[in-house]
């Protein structure tokens, strides 16, 4: 995904295309607060989570989806319709939420992956043993998923979190992120990929570490 692709925002009328949002977005065209606020209330949530998933640091988030609604409510003008209102919303916080991952690492990070060599994944995909609810509680699990998923390029994380966390079709997130499908499941499976490699390395060290651990 590019950045500009996330930053675009069409300026022409808002179209009829079956969104449920579209007569609230008009609502608060027309100068109705409170539709905006019905807006608001539906999506704030959502964003928060796409958010932090992306930022991995609460007050990031927060500040991105409010940084979010206060674009929107500037250029609510500029919303056009040719997707849905709510595709919209996801793109900026995105762009928002990248932004405060950029201004926190000091430096643009790629968001094409590549790895360290410039080969192909590797496919050491051996099934996780023993089960990781067994290793840890789900607090410690919780923060073992958290940490390979902010390994991951930014490019196979957008696509991971709104493909599995936020269970968007390959439709959706390749309207988000202005990707053909095949783009998106290709970025799909290369997330999992990584995920499950990163993972498995874990609970390999884990289950070693217990059982030096028991064999003392």
């Amino acid at each position: 995904m590019e950045t500009a692709a996330l930053e675009e925002i069409a300026e022409v009328s808002i179209q009829a295309n079956g969104d449920p949002d579209v007569p609230l977005v008009e609502a608060a065209l027309g100068g109705d607060i409170s539709a905006f606020q019905e807006l608001v209330r539906r999506y704030d949530c959502k964003l928060l989570r796409i958010a932090q998933q992306m930022t991995h640091n609460l007050e990031d988030a927060e500040e991105a989806v409010q940084e979010t609604f206060l674009k929107v409510y500037q250029k609510l003008n500029q919303f056009r319709g040719n997707s849905k209102f709510s595709t919209w919303l996801i793109r900026i916080v995105l762009n928002e939420a990248l932004m405060k991952l950029r201004k926190r690492r000091f430096t643009e990070l790629p968001l094409e992956y590549e790895d360290s060599d410039g080969n192909s994944l590797p496919l050491d995909l051996t099934d996780w043993s023993p089960n990781p609810e067994e290793l840890c509680g789900r607090k410690e699990l919780r923060k073992i998923l958290r940490t390979a998923l902010e390994a991951l390029p930014q490019s196979l994380r957008i696509v991971f979190v709104l493909r599995d966390i936020e269970e968007m079709s390959i439709k959706e997130t390749a309207e988000i992120l202005s990707l053909h499908p095949t783009a998106v499941k290709a970025r799909h499976f290369r997330a999992r990929l990584q995920l499950r490699e990163r993972l498995t390395k874990h609970f390999k060290v884990s289950a070693k570490l217990a059982a030096n651990s028991t064999g003392r």
